[in-house]
């Protein structure tokens, strides 16, 4: 470029002592010149654009070759973790398998258990469902099925009792009537010495005003103990088998604002049910299946 400029500048100087036509010449190479110099500044400015674009692909690409090469070391530490996990699998194989083998015997045994279990459960169902109709046999003479409810309840059998079948209102002194049903009753649970028997008193919300009662749990208590007392001392049962309590105005089976409802809740009821070493007896292989 500094050749051209040298040349051109050379050229005005010697105009002057030159020829026309050498003049006219110059003049067409200096024009020449020119235009040479400014499609020079183009293409210089073109390569200078090119250079930067350049520059600025090559930085981008040196950061995503950065960031491939931190990728590969991550790629490289998990290839490495994830092989020391397959040492420890390998090692810990044997381990597992002696694990898994011990497991399946435990399930095997837990099988056995619930399938123990239900044959219990079908065998205890079973009793007292003969229980509950024996029962149902022996008292459906002369009594209304108002006053008596028998029903089975999970592992029990148990009997309600309405207040005016065996009391007087306010008394725990047992009716004639009263006898005849546990007589009943006592003629099926002699049958069943593997059963204990007990009675439960219950009332009212009225509070009670009589002597020698002191309120409704001393009425409920006093209740059951006079049907104890009649299961032992006439007719017979074991009074070894024989439990006695009261509930008072609790655990109601309806409600005390009606007439209907207190009569329903003023009940004596009778449970049935297994011995604890008959229950657990039902849980020995040889007992359930037979």
């Amino acid at each position: 470029m500094k050749y051209l400029i040298y040349t051109c500048s050379s050229i005005i100087i010697l105009s002057s002592c030159v020829s026309k036509k050498k003049y006219n010449d110059l003049v067409s190479k200096q024009e020449e010149c020119t235009t040479d110099l400014a499609d020079t500044k183009k293409k210089l400015a073109t390569v200078t654009e090119e250079r930067q674009t350049c520059e600025a692909k090559y930085e981008v690409l040196s950061r995503e070759l950065k960031l491939r090469e931190e990728q590969v070391s991550d790629y490289k530490k998990q290839l490495s973790q994830q092989m020391e996990q397959v040492g420890n699998l390998t090692v810990l194989s044997q381990s597992a398998n002696d694990n898994i083998k011990e497991t399946l015997s435990q399930l095997e045994q837990k099988d056995k258990y619930i399938n123990l279990l239900r044959a219990a459960k079908t065998k205890a169902d079973s009793i007292n469902l003969a229980l509950a109709v024996n029962l149902k046999g022996a008292l459906k003479d002369g009594i209304e099925d108002q006053d008596i409810d028998i029903k089975i309840d999970k592992t029990v059998v148990f009997i309600n009792l309405s207040d005016k079948m065996l009391f007087k209102s306010g008394s725990y002194n047992l009716t004639s009537k009263a006898n005849d049903v546990l007589g009943k009753i006592a003629s099926i649970v002699k049958a069943k010495p593997n059963f204990d028997v007990m009675v439960e008193g219950y009332t009212d919300n009225v509070p009670i005003k009589k002597s020698g009662i002191k309120d409704n749990w001393d009425l409920s208590v006093l209740r059951s103990t006079s049907v104890v007392r009649a299961l032992e001392n006439a007719h017979g049962i074991d009074p070894n088998r024989l439990i006695a309590a009261g509930r008072g105005e609790h655990n109601a089976l309806a409600s005390n604002d009606t007439k209907e409802g207190r009569a329903t809740n003023r009940r004596t009821r009778i449970i049935i049910l297994p011995k604890m070493d008959q229950f657990y007896d039902l849980l020995n292989p040889d007992e359930a299946i037979k």
